[in-house]
């Protein structure tokens, strides 16, 4: 039976969603793998879920956010992650990999903002991304101290989605290739190629617009 999703609520503070019960949690362990927490979610230990998202909502939220360019957005689509999560707990398998899983549901509920809002990924002004920062420390105030930072990420805004998306994972989220190959439900090899295609284009894109800017 699925559990009723009133029993949990999300909400922003300074560091992003936050995901809690709204009645009494237990505490969970932290030296379990998030394989383990995602199984004893599945067989109904709610209370795990929320040591699940205090582990990844940050990285979620960093690769939404460079994906949408709207913070909003992104904190909206963590809550809908989440929540698919437990709705749909009883589809994660045994020999599964949450990442995979995680960053799959991410794409279908960022998918479905697009379709919703049809709307295309928004470009990213470069002074706010510190506010789509990854979780390692400072990444945030790292990614606007040089004009090469502001040219990267304004070639990844002139991507598309795809090309964004894998290079997102495989950069940004540090992914490997197997790990991406389950999220994109594609071989390994076809993962490495799209992925070295959208380099060679962001390349491309990343040179013009330093050319732009000396002209």
């Amino acid at each position: 039976m699925i559990a009723d999703l009133s029993d949990f609520r999300v909400s922003s503070g300074p560091s992003g969603a936050r995901l809690a019960r709204l009645s009494p949690v237990a505490t969970t362990s932290h030296h379990q793998s998030d394989h383990d927490l995602m199984l004893a979610v599945r067989d109904g230990e709610l209370d795990a879920l929320g040591e699940l998202f205090e582990r990844h909502h940050g990285r979620l939220y960093g690769f939404l956010g460079k994906l949408t360019g709207d913070r909003l957005a992104a904190e909206d689509i963590v809550q809908t992650v989440f929540q698919r999560m437990l709705k749909y707990r009883h589809t994660y398998r045994d020999d599964g990999s949450f990442t995979a899983w995680m960053y799959h549901l991410a794409r279908r509920c960022a998918a479905d903002y697009f379709r919703k809002h049809n709307a295309a990924p928004a470009a990213t002004d470069p002074a706010d991304l510190q506010d789509f920062a990854d979780s390692r420390p400072d990444a945030g105030d790292e990614a606007g101290k040089s004009d090469d930072h502001a040219f990267l990420h304004a070639a990844l805004n002139r991507l598309d989605r795809d090309d964004r998306e894998i290079l997102l994972l495989s950069r940004f989220q540090e992914m490997s290739f197997a790990e991406i190959a389950g999220i994109l439900e594609c071989s390994v090899g076809a993962a490495k190629v799209r992925a070295h295609r959208a380099l060679r284009e962001l390349r491309d894109v990343y040179f013009q617009l330093q050319k732009e800017k000396l002209s």
